[in-house]
């Protein structure tokens, strides 16, 4: 694009036909995401949480199990670390969860179990940032704040039809925002990133606002995507019977001061096991970039290995990593 050409949504009634198309198609076709049936700042706040770097699918069902175990922010205050942490198992990037329990404390004991209403106010709490303050605002308070996540962001510059960043990207969304409807729209810019202007491949034809935007495709690529390490680790599925079948499992606690899932109980580590038959299966499991293929033996724990053995019956208590409740799903043992 020349440097002389005329930019989309630049004048105020561009941004306003913009606006009415964006809400239009959310009225009509917004997912049905349980988060989205209240506004009430406990579950917003959750589901944001729980969505950052997270698959939508993936948040649903521990969105509802979440909610079961610590209907209110005041159970979620009163809650041991570990309950919480056991019922975000799955997730990942536990530090949330950590920074949520704690927030949840501040909320109760410091504002009597009420959320701030403010952007400002709400990033006071513990694990609440510029994004996540600005969605719970907007959409709970009718605050109107802009948000800018990866799917806002890729939309932005693809409307504008250049790389932004920084203030920039704030700026672009605060300006395009609709004020009467402020939550409404800042999830129908989400929902518009995520379903149809896509990382790759976006679906242009059935956007609601394409005839607005400048790129009417994907941005050209200026940096190259950081290429996956591959590695292999092994573990052992140690069980043993009681009462005449497999009634408990030995698992091991990571360190309280690992820079990984601190605290969080997973299998035992083998070394390598080459020569001695075959493993009980294999699966994939990746974790930011790195890609490992996973070996599940039938096997003792290593007698060095400090652990424990659990009752199957108190797994759903305990603070697994994503990697061990995979395991123990597979093996039917969960």
């Amino acid at each position: 694009m020349s440097s002389g050409t005329r930019r989309q949504l630049e004048t105020r009634e561009e941004r306003k036909k913009f606006c009415r198309r964006l809400l239009a198609w959310y009225d009509i076709h917004a997912r049905d995401l349980p988060w989205r049936a209240s506004h009430d700042p406990y579950r917003v706040w959750l589901s944001e949480i729980m969505l950052q770097q997270t698959r939508v699918a993936a948040v649903i069902e521990h969105h509802h199990e979440f909610l079961r175990r610590f209907s209110t922010i005041e159970k979620l205050a009163a809650a041991r670390e570990a309950s919480v942490l056991a019922a975000w198992s799955g997730l990942g990037y536990y530090r949330r969860a950590r920074m949520m329990h704690a927030a949840a404390k501040v909320i109760v004991h410091e504002h009597g179990g009420k959320f701030p209403t403010s952007e400002p106010g709400l990033r006071t709490l513990p694990g609440i940032g510029r994004y996540t303050a600005a969605a719970i605002a907007s959409i709970a308070f009718g605050e109107p704040v802009a948000v800018v996540d990866g799917n806002v962001e890729r939309v932005l510059q693809r409307l504008s039809g250049r790389r932004l960043g920084g203030e920039e990207l704030w700026t672009a969304a605060e300006n395009l925002l609709d004020a009467k409807r402020p939550g409404d729209f800042n999830q129908a810019m989400m929902e518009l990133g995520a379903v149809v202007c896509a990382p790759r491949a976006p679906a242009c034809l059935t956007c609601p606002v394409v005839e607005l935007c400048t790129t009417r495709g994907e941005l050209p690529a200026t940096t190259k995507p950081v290429p996956q390490k591959k590695r292999e680790i092994h573990y052992a599925l140690d069980c043993r019977k009681r009462n005449g079948r497999d009634d408990e499992v030995f698992l091991v606690q990571r360190t309280r001061d690992a820079s990984l899932m601190p605290g969080m109980w997973e299998l035992p580590e083998l070394a390598a096991m080459n020569g001695t038959g075959k493993p009980l299966f294999a699966l994939r499991h990746s974790i930011t970039v790195t890609d490992y293929t996973v070996r599940v033996w039938r096997a003792t724990a290593p007698s060095r290995v400090a652990g424990k053995w659990i009752r199957l019956e108190r797994l759903a208590q305990v603070a697994l990593t994503g990697l061990a409740r995979k395991i123990l799903r597979k093996s039917e043992v969960l």
